[in-house]
């Protein structure tokens, strides 16, 4: 499990295939930066923009995972090298600063505008139909590892397409401080719905 909380960004220097053909997926080396590793060990989860990875080797500065072809599909950012926001597993002793995540990418969303707000910014992303029930005014998201705020949410209809168009603000700090800052119109982003909402909406279709 997860906060959504980004503790530092991290770089993909390297991605190579995994034996298996067309269908296997890639290995990835990640400097991790800022993020102090001298309590992550073999088999630890990393999440890395939002999906949840496991450990198979370290250094001091670094480590390595191995990402399905599954999970390469079902994300975005983990394909080519370039900087990724970082997380580590949470632990029992730790503070709740955003909200729990599960580390699992739900689907991707697309950028509709990112654009400075007064002080702050307001990111504003299409999500899939599919995941519109699941956002609410004032719920949680995971946008590429990030918990974040919805102010605004909208089902519409989008280039041919039914979306669910959700709005959120950024603070200059969460700019600084993850690869949020890189995003444009037109970008993808891995999107997590909050999981209370996952249960709740299957307990009310398991009782109709």
């Amino acid at each position: 499990m997860f906060t959504g909380i980004v503790a530092a960004v991290g770089n993909i220097t390297s991605v190579s295939p995994l034996a298996g053909g067309l269908d296997a997926g890639v290995r990835l080396v990640v400097d991790a930066g800022p993020l102090p590793l001298a309590d992550v060990a073999l088999g630890d989860s990393i999440a890395i923009n939002g999906a949840c990875m496991t450990v198979v080797e370290k250094t001091d500065r670094a480590f390595t995972v191995d990402v399905s072809r599954e999970s390469l599909n079902k994300t975005v950012g983990l394909e080519a090298t370039g900087e990724v926001n970082l997380e580590k597993a949470l632990t029992l002793a730790e503070r709740l600063g955003g909200h729990l995540v599960s580390g699992h990418v739900d689907g991707l969303g697309v950028v509709h505008s990112f654009a400075p707000v007064g002080e702050s910014f307001e990111l504003i992303v299409d999500a899939p139909h599919e995941l519109g029930k699941f956002l609410a005014y004032k719920g949680s998201v995971v946008v590429n590892g990030v918990s974040l705020t919805v102010n605004r949410v909208e089902d519409l209809e989008a280039d041919g397409n039914k979306v669910c168009r959700f709005s959120i603000n950024l603070i200059p700090h969460t700019i600084e401080v993850t690869t949020l800052k890189h995003l444009k119109a037109g970008s993808q982003v891995n999107l997590e719905i909050d999981l209370i909402a996952r249960y709740v909406e299957r307990m009310l279709s398991a009782a109709r």
